[in-house]
């Protein structure tokens, strides 16, 4: 077994856990009680063993003096006491042969100080010595449904095929909290903190020979081994999609990252220069991350780079076009027979049949014109995509319009990207995202998703003929 094979391996491993130990669980409500609810609320299946120096039970479960005192092996152990008292703990974990620790406690490298960063030290060379694998210190470590695995309680048990890296645990937190509404599922979430030992390239690495991974997604707030990091990013992005959130490349935001997490963050044009070799996908701000995930989630395959754009608000049929061209996309060219279908229920005033196709605010009441719109654009074959913002003036009519585009996505096997219209209360978006068609708040947001969504695949398929 090859370097490779062996860090694969040892990662599969701790994302399997046949057992884990909560090394400091506390016996009140305090936060470190969250790590046992989170994985008795996801359905972890293996043994959990309290360790606790006075108690004797905790919700349940035997507690257990140390961990030399548990019975049997432990794959995985979670460290919560304070960091002053982690580095006998570590030692112990080493001692006893456990494959794997998550170090949720801080006050390590990213303090600034001497003491912590000679403390973090003394962690890595732990885990180089004993052959253990750590995450952070400083982090929430693993969520993954599939095995069981939580570091929140109320995360989604539905396992997905996004793989998700991140230093920090709360960001991790939200992006698993928040996107099962976008239609946005995990396989494997990872929070790494100040990365002693395990480090964003390797998750790159084991994550792109993941098979229940199909896109990657990373928050950086900074590069340990620019070089490691760049080939493990080419060596992913040939295989999956990775859509990676940088932040530290201004020094304001710099200065956060090294008091969060150590993290160093580098100059804007080294990282832009990574992200071009690397092949990635990079995007700026949680909500961006948050789109592009979903749209590389619901949109897997990219027929072409002709859309069709429906729109109620004729502003946002104008807008919609302009950001076609500003993307890089084109317009659909309507074929005559798809433009006499139109023409035969599109009311004749106020509206435009020429793409982009202004219906105007009659459909809103008369649905129907909504509906067979859909199935007219869909239905042509100079159309690779549509985009539709519209919707009901009623929930019952706005339930058909959502039905509408579920329907003509499905039977077509075109993609549909739904764009809200501002200033109304009802929220159609997560029944959209669920049946696999994007919903997203602005037309260029939509746009530049899909733009980005198409040249990827483009890029995909070069590089697949020039080493074919």
């Amino acid at each position: 077994m090859d370097a490779h094979q062996k860090r694969i391996a040892q990662l599969d491993a701790l994302f399997h856990p046949h057992s884990i130990a909560i090394v400091g669980l506390p016996r009140g409500m305090k936060t470190g009680r969250l790590f046992l609810m989170a994985l008795k609320d996801q359905g972890y299946p293996g043994p959990i063993y309290p360790v606790h120096p006075e108690a004797r039970e905790i919700d349940g479960l035997r507690a257990y003096p140390s961990l030399s005192a548990i019975p049997g092996p432990v794959d995985l152990a979670i460290i919560l006491v304070p960091h002053s008292s982690a580095l006998p703990v570590v030692r112990e974990c080493a001692a006893k042969g456990i494959k794997g620790a998550v170090l949720f406690t801080a006050g390590y490298k990213e303090t600034g100080t001497v003491e912590g960063k000679a403390l973090e030290a003394e962690l890595t060379a732990i885990a180089r010595g004993s052959g253990m694998r750590i995450f952070g210190p400083n982090c929430m470590g693993i969520y993954s449904p599939e095995s069981g695995l939580s570091f929140f309680p109320e995360l989604s048990r539905q396992p997905g095929a996004v793989g998700f890296i991140s230093h920090s645990g709360s960001l991790g937190n939200i992006i698993s909290r928040v996107g099962p509404q976008k239609g946005i599922h995990f396989s494997k979430v990872v929070s790494l903190g100040n990365e002693c030992d395990l480090t964003a390239a390797h998750l790159l690495e084991y994550l792109a020979d993941d098979p229940a991974t199909r896109i990657i997604g990373a928050y950086l707030e900074g590069i340990k081994d620019g070089p490691a990091f760049l080939e493990a990013l080419k060596g992913a992005s040939e295989k999956k999609p990775v859509i990676l959130w940088k932040v530290g490349l201004t020094e304001e935001g710099g200065r956060a990252a090294a008091s969060h997490t150590g993290g160093l963050g580098g100059s804007r044009e080294i990282w832009e220069a990574i992200v071009r070799q690397g092949g990635a996908v990079s995007v700026t701000g949680l909500d961006v991350l948050l789109d592009t995930l979903m749209g590389f989630s619901l949109v897997p395959s990219c027929r072409g780079d002709r859309i069709a754009i429906l729109s109620g608000p004729g502003g946002l049929a104008v807008a919609a076009a302009e950001a076609c061209g500003n993307t890089g996309l084109r317009l659909a060219e309507l074929s005559p027979d798809t433009r006499s279908a139109l023409a035969e229920f599109v009311p004749p005033t106020g509206t435009s049949l020429r793409n982009p196709i202004d219906v105007g605010l009659t459909p809103s009441l008369q649905i129907d014109i909504y509906e067979r719109t859909i199935q007219t654009l869909a239905a042509d074959p100079g159309v690779d995509a549509v985009v539709a913002a519209g919707r009901g003036m009623t929930p019952e009519l706005n339930d058909r319009y959502v039905a509408a585009i579920i329907q003509a996505r499905g039977d077509s096997g075109k993609p549909f990207l739904a764009v809200d219209i501002p200033g109304f209360d009802l929220d159609f978006s997560r029944p959209l995202c669920q049946a696999g068609v994007p919903f997203f708040q602005t037309v260029e947001r939509a746009l530049t998703v899909y733009a980005q969504i198409h040249a990827y695949q483009r890029g995909r398929e070069h590089r697949a003929r020039q080493t074919g």
